[in-house]
């Protein structure tokens, strides 16, 4: 989460992240005077949607990419904030009403501390919504990917990489929320496939931003095709969503 993102790209091909954040907002049924954390904000697309259902509430932008925050300032009002800050050791000055959140757990590797610190900015009774990926997320394309790493001339980058993400089950999700401080906890998975407009740029700036980090520049674009080059055409990207409501105690 503290790894900066490509904010303009981000914006323009994250158009799934739409769909995702539609389905939190609607079960969330927000009554419009809420101070809301988005954790996770990511480049504004998602925080704009947010601000629409709060005519007489706040926002909390936070993000651990610089980058990410100076794109969503652009979206936000005067009684709005935006911080770039660690989820997993979050301190805010006034406690929120709700915690929402779409497509940013999994690039927490510490669940554990990740909802101990959401827990710790959440008023007594106040609610977390969210989304992320979930066990067996992406496992076409994390196959795909770890072959391609394995090869020369990238194998030599990725010499003790680790997983990037946290693909969480439901059932251990609801355990950590729950010794995290929350009363309530309920968590279900959901496939639900996605056909990226833009493939290359989609997996080079969403999906594999980690696996370009470790890469020189020249090699980044051919690393991208020789992983669609073991892929279907169309690219059909098999994500499996966690949605996560809890209730804190």
């Amino acid at each position: 989460m503290t790894r900066d993102w490509d904010a303009a790209t981000y914006q323009r091909v994250s158009v799934p992240h739409e769909e995702w954040a539609l389905s939190i907002l609607d079960r969330l049924e927000l009554g419009g005077d809420e101070r809301v954390l988005d954790a996770g904000c990511g480049s504004g697309r998602v925080t704009s949607m947010l601000i629409e259902r709060l005519p007489e509430g706040s926002v909390v932008a936070v993000d651990g990419s610089p980058s990410m925050i100076e794109e969503v300032r652009s979206v936000l009002r005067p009684e709005d904030e935006a911080l770039v800050a660690d989820l997993t050791d979050l301190r805010l000055a006034e406690p929120v009403d709700v915690v929402f959140s779409s497509a940013v757990f999994h690039w927490v590797l510490d669940h554990d501390a990740l909802f101990r610190s959401l827990r710790g900015v959440l008023r007594p009774g106040g609610r977390l919504a969210a989304q992320n990926g979930g066990a067996g997320n992406i496992a076409r394309l994390k196959k795909s990917s770890k072959e391609v790493a394995g090869r020369e001339p990238y194998a030599v980058h990725f010499e003790g990489f680790g997983e990037p993400w946290n693909y969480a089950a439901p059932e251990e999700t609801e355990a950590r929320l729950r010794a995290a401080g929350f009363a309530e906890a309920r968590c279900w998975l959901q496939p639900w496939d996605v056909v990226p407009p833009e493939p290359a740029e989609f997996l080079r700036t969403v999906c594999l931003g980690p696996h370009m980090d470790r890469l020189p520049e020249e090699l980044r674009d051919p690393f991208v095709s020789d992983i669609l080059a073991l892929e279907d055409e169309p690219l059909v990207l098999d994500y499996v969503r966690l949605n996560i409501d809890a209730t804190a105690g």
